[in-house]
Parts: structure tokens; sequence; C-alpha cells
């Protein structure tokens, strides 16, 4: 399938694109190593990457060399493209460049970094600072910066007047069809209106067009408008058409003749056929993911466990709770994939943990919504590792039991993000369970709930259960919709975890976790636009000098 798409800023209709940011990283070093006797340092940056799912660095690209400098600014930029759903492991090293030899080992080393692309993003101003490891001192600034194209959204408002008539026993069907100019003069079909039935004076929806797709970002490059009269056959008959730009639309009202060239060379009195006039342009920056955790938008992970009796006994080997010390279960696979993505993300690397469906001490009753790790009044653990161990020590203290409630947690989440309407905070809830929702009802009214809010919800599926249900929570193609009321967005993703660790990358377990990341993490940037879009909220142009931890300024877990 990869070999099929193109690039994110290429527009062909029929085809497919990565959904991708293209960011250029900028290299400083402050206080290198001194390796020449009689002179400073001539340092070169190399950056190395990974591919999805590999462990193995590869040499990606060098930046200038420049002499006699232990400060050195590299002019040279690193352009790499961004994707929110894949940990992106970055490897930068620093040499003293000693002969004209391309080969490292001809160079003195100086030092390096190891980070991830998100965790570089993810930093203040999207500038990471680090002491250089494994040489002689020194530190290096890693900067980031989203390529600068056009991102303006035009919301235009269409209309006809007086148009052809060209059905025998009606009036015309019309409607209009948008094509952007090529570099040859060709052009690309780029959108297509709703049909208006049976009118010579339709009004057309407000259609939000990307000035990228339109005219890429060249405010005088042509674009043509058509206007059809619809034929059931497809064979849509051409009312007339007319040649515009960007800038010309943007001025908000204007009245365009349609032209048809066939009428226009057979008749000397031919005036037009109609007139397509223009009521409303407004165009709106459209603002990324990036342009939000660059003004200060924090990313809030939960994790929530199912401990039903379903699982299996966790001391037999058959459970999927068993605890192997060679092999980690389906649970920590799931944590570890997908938490090591969005932990980057996260500044204070602090995660709420919660389990459901468990008799839990002192007294065994049964809970939907507890701490794993016990502690009501710090819920937190402390990076992946973290949530790994409060886990396998829980699974030792509980007994796992029913039923299988969501609700409980998703409604104690959406608590939390209750309390940032202005988006500062967004909170990600990672559920993975083994089996069927008992409380579908309440959790479809949940959800919906939840939906205006600063929230995604992410379930992973693990076992053989039937988890057609978990289907309709993903509402992909339509908008979940419950006892009359409509979700205002789609903020649940679900995968079941069996289609990567027995399908096609089976033999490859941490590529199957790559791709469980990728996929289950691939609509979230949309989710966190869509929220602020519904909001009217944009990245603020300053973000806050400092990130104040959700852990220092809530609590996070139910009382026990």
């Amino acid at each position: 399938m990869a070999e099929a798409s193109l690039p994110a800023g290429v527009f062909q209709p029929g085809t497919a694109a990565v959904p991708a940011t293209r960011v250029e990283i900028t290299i400083s070093c402050r206080d290198l190593a001194d390796k020449d006797l009689l002179s400073k340092s001539d340092p070169m940056c190399v950056l190395y990457t990974t591919q999805l799912g590999s462990t193995q660095f590869a040499e990606y690209e060098r930046t200038e060399q420049i002499q006699n400098t232990l400060n050195p600014d590299f002019v040279h930029k690193f352009m790499l493209t961004y994707y929110f759903e894949e940990r992106q492991r970055l490897k930068f090293e620093i040499y003293d460049v000693d002969s004209p030899k391309s080969k490292l080992d001809s160079h003195d080393f100086l030092g390096s970094l190891e980070t991830t692309l998100g965790e570089v993003l993810g930093s203040m101003n999207n500038k990471l600072e680090r002491p250089l490891t494994n040489g002689k001192g020194g530190q290096i600034i890693v900067s980031a910066e989203e390529v600068g194209d056009c991102k303006d959204q035009a919301t235009l408002t269409f209309k006809g007047i007086k148009l052809d008539k060209k059905d025998f026993l009606g009036k015309s069907d019309p409607f209009l069809v948008f094509y952007r100019c090529n570099e040859d003069n060709s052009y690309t079909i780029v959108h297509r209106t709703e049909v208006k039935k049976n009118t010579l004076n339709p009004t057309w929806r407000p259609m939000m067009l990307l000035v990228r797709a339109l005219c890429n970002g060249d405010y005088d490059r042509s674009i043509k408008i058509e206007c059809y009269d619809w034929d059931s056959d497809g064979s849509h008959d051409l009312i007339g058409e007319f040649i515009t730009n960007m800038r010309e639309l943007a001025e908000g009202h204007k009245t365009f003749e349609l032209i048809n060239p066939k009428k226009k060379a057979k008749k000397k009195s031919y005036k037009n056929s109609g007139v397509i006039e223009l009521t409303n342009c407004l165009i709106e920056k459209q603002h990324s993911f990036l342009d939000y955790i660059k003004g200060g938008a924090q990313i809030n992970f939960t994790v929530a466990i199912d401990f039903t009796g379903s699982n299996g006994n966790p001391n037999h080997s058959n459970s999927l709770h068993y605890i192997n010390p060679y092999q980690p279960n389906h649970y920590e696979q799931a944590i570890s994939s997908v938490g090591e993505v969005i932990q980057d993300y996260d500044s204070d690397k602090l995660f709420p943990v919660l389990g459901f469906g468990a008799k839990i001490p002192p007294n065994g009753a049964v809970s939907h919504e507890f701490p794993v790790n016990f502690n009501p009044v710090n819920p937190f653990c402390v990076g992946i590792q973290g949530i790994m161990q409060a886990y396998k020590t829980c699974i030792q203290q509980v007994q796992l039991y029913g039923p299988t409630n969501f609700s409980p947690i998703i409604n104690h989440v959406a608590r939390f993000a209750q309390a940032y309407p202005d988006g500062s905070n967004y909170f990600i809830l990672l559920i993975i369970t083994d089996g069927v929702i008992s409380d579908m009802d309440m959790t479809k009214q949940s959800i919906i709930a939840a939906s205006v809010l600063p929230l995604s919800i992410i379930i992973v599926g693990v076992g053989p259960a039937d988890f057609d249900a978990m289907e309709e929570l993903d509402s992909d193609k339509h908008l979940l919709t419950h006892r009359g009321r409509t979700a205002e967005r789609d903020i649940v993703q679900f995968v079941p975890f069996r289609e990567y660790i027995g399908g096609i990358a089976s033999g490859n377990s941490q590529l199957s976790q790559a791709r469980l990341a990728k996929d289950v993490l691939a609509e979230v940037p949309e989710q966190l636009i869509s929220f602020m879009k519904k909001r009217g909220l944009k990245p603020n142009a300053e973000p806050p000098a400092t990130h104040q931890s959700l852990a220092q300024a809530l609590p996070s877990a139910p009382p026990m």
C-alpha cells in the first residue's frame, strides 16, 4: 500500500497521500571539546534515523563543516517528514573533521544525542537542549520548525442567476466543478458541489476548500469553474465556464459570466449562459497539530486496564494477564507501543493508570474505576516503565471479576477534560480490554457527552473475543448517535490487537507494535484540530513560560 501513496503536499485525485508534515531541523552546539592542537575544532553534525519498526540507525544526512569553532550554528537544515502516530527515533553525532575523507572513523568523535522527533516537537518552543553524551562534554541544541506552506482555508458561497435551461421537461439540475491549473496549463479537478435540482437560480451550500488545493498557494494561478446540468446517465451537459483566481475570489463578492464555448462559436449574438455570483469568501489560516503543540497545548495520557475475569486466571499461562518473564503479554505490548509515542508529548512523563472490573483490596469490593498503584492521592506512574511496574504489581493484588464497564472510566477522564475548554490540555484515554462492553448504552452516552471536550479515546481489543460492537463506537463513516443524540465529532479509535500480533507482521514483534501505534494514533491530530476548530480556538502565539503538570494541579483518581 505504501508504494501507492504520494507526498502529502501533492494533490492528485484518485490517489492516496500519507497525512504528514514537513519539519525543518536546525542544529547548534555549545562548548564542544577542542580536538585540534593548534586551532579549534572543525565540527560537523551527522543525523541518523530508523525505519518504522526497526531499532537500527542508518545515516540520513550531514551538515556542512564549520571551521575553527566550539559553538557552531549549522546552516544546513535536516528536512524530515513528521508523522504523529510514529515514534521517529533520531541520533545526532558531532565530529571534528580532520580530513577530506567521508568515512567517519577518519574524524574525531565529539559526542552524540539520541532522542525522538516527537520529543523535540514536544519541547518548549520546539527546542531541545541536551548535553552531548559519550564524548568530552558540550551541549547540542536541536530546533524544529514546520516547513512553511500555504495553510489558508477558503469558505466560498456561490449562487447561479438565470442559468440556461437544459432539460426538456424541466429546468436544469446545476452543479459546479472546480479545477486547479497545473504547471503545464492542464487542469486537475479539485472539488465538485452538490446538485441543485430543477432550478435556474441555485444557491449552493458554503464549501470549505484549502487554498493549497485550489492553487498551490499561488493566489494568481488560474482556477477554472465549470457549471453542469446533471443527468442521471452521467452525460452531464456543460452550461458554461469561467476562469478566475484566488486573489479575485478573495475580494469576497464577484459576478462571473458563464460562457459556453460551443454556443459562443455558433452565435454572434451570444452573451452568456447565465451568471455565477460569489456571495461570500472567508479566508482563514488552517492551523496544524504542531501549531497547537508549539503554542503550549499539553497532551495528557491516561491508561485504563481491563481486569475482568474473562481475561483468565493470571497464574495460568493462557491468561491474557499472565506475566511471562521472557515475553510481554498483550496488555504490556499495547501499553508500550502506544505509550512510547505519546510520552514524548507529555512534558512531565507522569501518567495516571486506572483499572476496572476487579475485586480490590482491602475488602474485595468490585471496582470499575481504581488507581492501579492503589494510591488515590497520587495515581501517577513515572514513564512507561512505571506503568509496567504498577500493572505487574496490581495483578498480584486484585481478583479478576467483572463486568466490563467503560462509562465510569470515560466519565472520570471527561471530568478533567471539562476543566480545559480553552484547549490548553488535551486528553488521550487508552482503554485496553478483552471483551464485549457490558454497559454499552451508558458508554455511548458517555462518548457523546465527551465529544464536546478536549478528549480522544483509543480502545485496543486483546484476545479472541468478538469486537463487532466496538466498531460502532469508532464512528469513522458517520457520527455516533444514541437515543436521539449525536456526537459532535468522532473521538474514538478502535483496533483489534490480534491483527498486529497474529497478522502479516507477526514475524517481527517490534514491527507489529510500531504498526499498532501508527494505526491507533493516526486520528489523534485531526481529532485535536477538530476540537479546536469547533471552539474557534487558535494556537497561542506565545506559549506559556512553563508547563504546569496535571499531577501538581489536580488529583486524578477516584476515592477508594
